[in-house]
């Protein structure tokens, strides 16, 4: 049986601490999807919390796909197609697990699908303020790269992407982008640590941006997101 800890006290609200570790039982896979969670006078007794906040932990984690209660029947973990993994806070929760590395496989998978596409629409669409931003930020990253200055490349790195996606023009695109900001940035500490930049990628998305060449930007994209590029080539056994 999963094992929790009493709440602390913190700044966090306390149903969200009890969230938290709940959903982080769930996501690591100690709790199963159609699994029933312990009692509430169970987990009341572990958190050392009330009833009341309990409860608003449950409705918390059930309008995030994570759990679904039923009278006479008991609260049980949905299976694994409900749960919200766009949502900020179930990100937030994501970064806190020990591995994270086949959720960060994933998030791969769907940075392939979109972020080609992104830049594309970017090489047409962004106007020259954006383009300035861009540029700023590119430069900052060649000099993180020169210096190996990881600190400053996850920073420029993470707003390099976000630029893009807010260049696109489309209405779609922006959200999506900013709803990813903190995986992002979970993805790019996995991927750069004790790796190589990819500089020269970023090179020729940022010049083929630029230079409002949309099929040149798409396979630049597509070519940083090559698995050896971020080094997860070996993750998808992880999820297999």
């Amino acid at each position: 049986m999963a094992q929790f800890s009493l709440v602390e006290d913190s700044s966090r609200k306390i149903h969200v601490q009890v969230a938290r570790q709940i959903a982080r039982k769930i996501l690591s896979g100690e709790l199963s999807p159609n699994e029933k969670i312990p009692s509430e006078i169970e987990l009341c007794d572990s958190f050392g919390v009330s009833r009341t906040a309990l409860r608003e932990s449950t409705k918390l984690l059930s309008a995030k796909g994570l759990l679904m209660s039923k009278p006479k029947v008991g609260t049980t973990i949905r299976p694994r197609n409900h749960w919200h993994f766009l949502d900020p806070q179930l990100l937030e929760w994501i970064q806190d697990l020990e591995d994270t590395k086949p959720f960060l496989s994933q998030f791969l998978g769907l940075r392939k699908a979109i972020e080609p596409e992104a830049c594309a629409l970017a090489a047409s669409n962004a106007n020259s303020e954006q383009r300035k931003e861009l540029s700023v930020v590119f430069q900052n990253m060649t000099v993180a790269a020169e210096n190996y200055d990881y600190d400053m490349w996850r920073e420029n790195d993470h707003q390099f992407h976000q630029l893009i996606f807010q260049s696109t023009s489309n209405q779609f695109f922006v959200p999506f982008g900013n709803i990813l900001s903190a995986i992002f940035k979970a993805f790019i500490d996995e991927a750069a640590e004790g790796g190589r930049f990819c500089i020269e990628e970023h090179r020729d998305i940022y010049n083929s941006i630029m230079a409002g060449d949309g099929e040149r930007a798409r396979n630049a994209s597509a070519m940083l997101l090559k698995d050896d590029n971020q080094r997860l080539s070996n993750l998808e056994e992880a999820i297999a």
